[in-house]
C-alpha cells in the first residue's frame, strides 16, 4: 500500500493500491476498500487513480461520486 500525500491535510484516506482496472483505498480507520471498473466504472476509476496519484481530493471525490460503487473490504 502506497502512502496517500494528503496534501490538504484533511482527508480520510490513508494510503492506496493502484492495479490495471482497479484501486484499493485505505482510510484512516485502516479499513480498506477495492473499487473495480466493473463495481464504479472505468472512467471512475481512473479519476481516482489521478487523484490518488496526484495527493489531493480523493476522499472527497470518493464521498460525492463514487460513495458505496466497492467491489470488496479487504480484511
Amino acid at each position: 500500500m502506497k502512502r496517500y500525500k494528503n496534501l490538504e491535510g484533511h482527508s480520510g484516506v490513508t494510503g492506496y493500491e493502484i492495479t490495471p482496472d482497479a484501486i484499493a483505498v485505505q482510510f484512516n480507520n485502516n479499513a480498506v476498500y477495492r473499487y473495480t471498473y466493473a463495481s464504479a466504472g472505468k472512467r471512475v476509476i481512473e479519476k481516482m487513480k489521478q487523484l490518488a496519484t496526484a495527493g489531493k481530493g480523493l476522499s472527497t471525490y470518493i464521498s460525492r461520486k463514487v460513495k458505496e460503487k466497492f467491489e470488496d473490504k479487504i480484511p
